[in-house]
Formats: structure tokens, C-alpha cells, sequence
């Protein structure tokens, strides 16, 4: 047996492998940023010496969980303009304060400091697109979380992107700049939406990302006025239109899609699109609720993403798990419906199927990468244990994980962070906001 470089043992795993129930005090060896063993209690255990051991007793170890749709550095606008429809949310507020207040380095510290909030609240992975994505990629790549960073494209000027008719030029050269640069690192692109971008643009971002096997992600139908200002422009309902121009594909992830038919889930699942739900998002703007349980029963992918900080307000999944289980039931009047363990899915192999990542990550399984985390089940909350799942989903919060391991590296040990400076990152992020108060 290959010596590993990590030992976690003591702990109740839950692998999130269909069919597979929890293990009872069991061992996992991580070698090389990937996991070389799992062991049941009662399996023969080498010693090894001078090996890093995580004692995980008293804990649920289980995938980190993927964020499979965010925007990390706006934790810059959170708070800053709540309680507004999404239209004069955006126009009025939002894209103002980015055209004044992002470059280079806010979007640094501002990514920073969302990989201190999701590394703090168990999340391994995350989708990001934003502006200034070289910032973003190189805040990802220090913190140490994996990531999917896509640089937005819109068709009019952009933080960064001054000139839309470069917004495509610019995309392609950020992917030429990260693609394989980094194991935790895969570039993208990010079309805002159908109402924002052209016609030409969502199929030129298609090729180019195509052209790199690498997927494209778009905001569809969240609101009912997107998708009928997609109608009025080219008399089409969203997803049928997105048919017509041949972007209906595995490539593509569709975030939101809050307002859909019936023949517009078929498409989607006929052509196995991706889907991101933003469930507390959606709510505090008012937008709708997906028809999350009729995606799953055509078969469609689904992962679970928290959307930027300006409209949730955070980017603790765990809270995303149980609003969207509740949220589900509410939507169907159906108690069954988006239980506990569909939704956990959701927020881990769900995720990692939408972002083409789930031969990597999502669950624990021998020869996967190393990216999970641990529950400290020490809790009043969290206590009796009957079933692990609702434990996770309706009972705990991101505050509840102990440790957090990406690619084999222990980036949080016992609440603390072993790679990142907090104090540092807040102090800066705090120096930002205090310009952009003022």
C-alpha cells in the first residue's frame, strides 16, 4: 500500500455514493491530492509512521460542498442596495457602484474574502463569473479553493471591458491565460444574459468555449420580465430561442431558470443543460421559484449556487440546502418533494455534474480528489443522530464544519484558517468599503 500523506480517521463517512450508507468510524488515506483508501472499522490498518493524522471523532466527513453558481468578490455590495426589484437592483445600483468601484485589486480582496466565507462554511468548490477574473483566479488559486472562473461578457462597457466590442477578445484571452495553468484552475466564460448580450455574442462565446471543451454559462429566465423581453425581441419563448441558435448542449449551464414551461424543460433535459438553482436569491428578489422537482424527474442536472452576496446575502450553502428543500415543498404543496437527500446531491455531486467536474470530485470514492470536509456533531442542534442527511440539510449551518480539505491540503484545522489571514483580508476589504460609502 502506497504510503499517504493524510490520514482522517474516527469519524461517520458519508461518500454521497448512490446506495452507500454511512461508515461508522472509518479511515480515509489521501495521497497526492487524491484519496488512496477507505476503510470500514474493521479493516486491517497499516501503521505509518510520521504520517499526518485528522482525528474526525465525533464527526460527519462527507464531499465539501459545490457552489455551483456565484459572483465572490460583490461580498463588496453586500448590503449595500437590499429590497429592490431585480431591474432597478441592477441597473440602478449594482452595475453603478461595479463601473466605479472594481479593479484589479477590489475584486482581489473581495474574492478573498469569499473564499473565507466559503472555506468557513464547508464549500470546496465554486462556479464564479465576474469582471477582472485574473484577480479572481489568483484569490482562488491562493486561498486554495477549486474553481470554475469565467469572465463575464456583456454588450455594453464592463468593468475592465470598456469597449464591448472586445468583451469576446478579452474572454478568450483570460481562458488562453489559465487554461491549464492549475489543477485547481479552469477558466471559462460567463454571458450575463439573453437580454444583455446579442445574439452573435451568445454564439461566438458558445464556439470559443467549445473550442477549449470548457462550458458557458448564462443567466436564464430569472425573472417573468427577462423572459418576456426575450419574447417581445424575438418572438420565441428563452430556451426555444437558445435552441434556434444551436446553444442547447451539454456545454451549457443555465443559472436561475426561474421561468419555464413545459416544452422549455424538455429542451433543456433533451439536450442536458445544466441547471443552477439560486433558491434564496430568487426569493429576495422577488424573482419566482424553479420547478426544481420537474427538472429532476426529466432527468436534468441540477446543482445548487448561492448567487453573488448583493442579493442573498451570503454564501453559506447550507442555508441554500434548506431553503431549497423547503422552498420545493412549498412550490409542489408535496412534503416529499426536494427531500433532504435530493438536495444534499444537489449540493455536491449535483453541482460537480453541472460543472463537468463529478469524474473529480462530489463524492468520496477511491482515485477522486481529496476535497471534503468535516461536521462537528458536538452540538446541541445536531443532536440525536438519527439520519445524517436531515441532520445536514435542516439542522446544521456552515458554522458546524470543523475542517476543510481541497486537493488533499487542510485549508481550515478546528475553525482555523492554515493558509489565509483574515484579519488581513478584512482589514483591506474594509479600507474598499469605506470608499465606497463615502
Amino acid at each position: 500500500m502506497v504510503k499517504p500523506d493524510l490520514i482522517i480517521q474516527g469519524g461517520t463517512l458519508l461518500t454521497m455514493v448512490e446506495g452507500e450508507p454511512p461508515v461508522r468510524d472509518a479511515t480515509l488515506l489521501i495521497q497526492t491530492g487524491r484519496i488512496a483508501g477507505l476503510m470500514a472499522p474493521g479493516d486491517a490498518r497499516p501503521d505509518f509512521k510520521g504520517v499526518q493524522v485528522l482525528d474526525a471523532t465525533g464527526t460527519l466527513v462527507m464531499p465539501g460542498l459545490v457552489n455551483a453558481h456565484g459572483h465572490t468578490a460583490m461580498t463588496l455590495f453586500r448590503g449595500l442596495a437590499d429590497d429592490l426589484p431585480l431591474k432597478q437592483w441592477l441597473f440602478e445600483k449594482i452595475f453603478p457602484a461595479e463601473a466605479k468601484h472594481l479593479s484589479e485589486e477590489t475584486v482581489y480582496w473581495g474574492a478573498l474574502l469569499g473564499c473565507l466565507e466559503m472555506i468557513a462554511s464547508g464549500t470546496t468548490t465554486v462556479s464564479d463569473g465576474y469582471f477582472f477574473q485574473d484577480a479572481t483566479a489568483r484569490a482562488f488559486q491562493k486561498a486554495g479553493i477549486r474553481a470554475l472562473v469565467a469572465q463575464g461578457v456583456i454588450d455594453f462597457p464592463a468593468p475592465g471591458v470598456p469597449d464591448p466590442a472586445q468583451n469576446l477578445a478579452v474572454g478568450k484571452a483570460f481562458i488562453e491565460r489559465w487554461d491549464h495553468v492549475s489543477d485547481l484552475i479552469r477558466p471559462g466564460l460567463f454571458c450575463h444574459s439573453l437580454t444583455t448580450c446579442s445574439d452573435r455574442t451568445l454564439q461566438e462565446a458558445m464556439a470559443i468555449s467549445r473550442n477549449f471543451s470548457l462550458p458557458l454559462q448564462v443567466h436564464l429566465s430569472e425573472t417573468r420580465e427577462e423572459a418576456e423581453e426575450v419574447v417581445r425581441r424575438s418572438g420565441e419563448r428563452p430556451v426555444l430561442h437558445l435552441a434556434r441558435l444551436g446553444l442547447l448542449n451539454q456545454s451549457l449551464i443555465a443559472v436561475h431558470a426561474v421561468h419555464l414551461d413545459d416544452e422549455e424543460i424538455r429542451l433543456l433535459a433533451r439536450h442536458k443543460v445544466g441547471i443552477v438553482h439560486c433558491p434564496q436569491s430568487n426569493m429576495k428578489l422577488a424573482s419566482g421559484t424553479a420547478r426544481v422537482a420537474e427538472m429532476l424527474k426529466k432527468e436534468l442536472s441540477v446543482g445548487l449556487g448561492t448567487d453573488g452576496c448583493a442579493s442573498n446575502n451570503d454564501l453559506d450553502l447550507f442555508k441554500e440546502m434548506d431553503t431549497a428543500a423547503k422552498l420545493g415543498k412549498i412550490a409542489t404543496l408535496d412534503p416529499v418533494s426536494t427531500g433532504a437527500a435530493t438536495v444534499l446531491k444537489m449540493a455536491t455531486i449535483g453541482g460537480a455534474k453541472v460543472l463537468g467536474l463529478d469524474k473529480e470530485i462530489g463524492t468520496l470514492e477511491v482515485g477522486k480528489k481529496a476535497d471534503l470536509i468535516t461536521i462537528d456533531l458536538n452540538k446541541p442542534h445536531l443532536a440525536p443522530l438519527y439520519n445524517p442527511l436531515s441532520t445536514i440539510v435542516y439542522s446544521a449551518s456552515g458554522s458546524d464544519v470543523r475542517d476543510v480539505i481541497v486537493n488533499g491540503k487542510v485549508l481550515m484545522k478546528d475553525r482555523t484558517f492554515t493558509g489565509l489571514d483574515a484579519k488581513e483580508v478584512m482589514a483591506k476589504v474594509r479600507e474598499i468599503s469605506d470608499r465606497i460609502r463615502t
